[in-house]
């Protein structure tokens, strides 16, 4: 079944590849027809899944395809000591969920500045599948919003199923918050967001940041494909988190909540990740920032407002000083 669906659902040839797919059915069908045994039957079923395995295997993702014009750019970074000039920095100022004009900005940060990790979660059905944006705080009043997407071509919408296959390449999101996260809670019909203010300090962030920028490089010259399963917007946070050699307290790269990672966020607090001295059901309410970003829409100061009077937010790193943090 999931030969046939590869044949039918990755083929680039779209008159051919519904006929490859039944007929790669109907063969193996008749195949096993023709043997005896159940040994020899499962033998004939194993040699023709590993054909179309090691076709599939051979697909090779692409950075040039014809891309909708809020991914056609590619995040790449330069690094110089505590200076990271980061390239096709985006903004896409929105009037609806598909009409919006980009701008892909040169933004030059200063690491010394970096303060601390805010992570926004976004739902839009199951509360077992989200959507992970991290903010990295910059000085007192700057956010660098991360996040990791689907590479969408002109037309083409997401589907789960296609994402177990090889339809959608990965790509990396750096853009100011009025961007990523407000195109979330104010202009895409039924999606929630939650925001929480994470205990990860000065030094993490900087390591985690790095090495979004360098795998972002990466990706630029060497494209890779997304996957459902293995490489989708949280497994490659944590795949990031790994090699600093810091995955947060309480989780770990075979936990369950990183797959079905609408889950995630209670993970991160039974581990103590996230600052706010409430229950976690209390902390989850308050981290709900649709209306309040609503409200925000366009104000230049957007990531200040989603903020004000959180729980948690209130260690907040301003004129670089805070409470410890690890």
């Amino acid at each position: 079944m999931w030969a046939s669906a590869a044949l039918y659902i990755d083929l680039r040839i779209p008159w051919i590849k519904h006929l490859v797919g039944i007929s790669y059915a109907m063969l193996v069908l008749f195949l096993v027809t023709r043997v005896s045994g159940h040994m020899h039957r499962l033998l004939v079923c194993a040699g023709c899944f590993a054909v179309v395995l090691v076709w599939w295997l051979q697909l090779k993702p692409s950075n040039n395809r014809p891309w909708e014009p809020d991914l056609a750019e590619m995040l790449w970074g330069e690094i110089d000591g505590n200076k990271v000039t980061l390239h096709n920095f985006r903004y896409c100022d929105y009037r609806a969920e598909f009409d919006y004009t980009c701008q892909w900005l040169t933004k030059t940060l200063d690491l010394s500045q970096i303060r601390g990790i805010d992570l926004a979660i976004t739902y839009w059905g199951s509360p077992y599948i989200a959507h992970p944006i991290l903010g990295f705080q910059f000085g007192d009043h700057d956010y660098v919003a991360a996040s990791i997407e689907t590479r969408k071509e002109i037309g083409e919408g997401y589907s789960a199923i296609l994402g177990f296959f090889r339809q959608y390449e990965l790509a990396y999101v750096f853009a100011y918050e009025r961007d990523l996260i407000r195109l979330r809670t104010n202009y895409r019909k039924g999606e929630e967001v939650y925001l929480f203010h994470t205990d990860a300090g000065p030094e993490w962030a900087r390591e985690l940041f790095l090495d979004y920028v360098m795998r972002a490089n990466k990706l630029r010259e060497h494209p890779e494909w997304y996957n459902a399963l293995t490489r989708n917007c949280t497994t490659v946070i944590f795949a990031s988190m790994a090699d600093t050699g810091r995955l947060p307290p309480g989780t770990s790269l075979h936990n369950w909540r990183i797959i079905l990672n609408g889950r995630g966020d209670e993970m991160l607090y039974k581990g103590g990740n996230f600052e706010g001295n409430l229950p976690f059901p209390e902390l989850k309410e308050s981290a709900h920032i649709n209306d309040a970003a609503r409200k925000a829409d366009k104000d230049p100061d957007f990531s200040l407002r989603i903020r004000e009077g959180r729980p948690g937010f209130e260690k907040r790193v301003i004129n670089g000083s805070a409470p410890e943090k690890r």
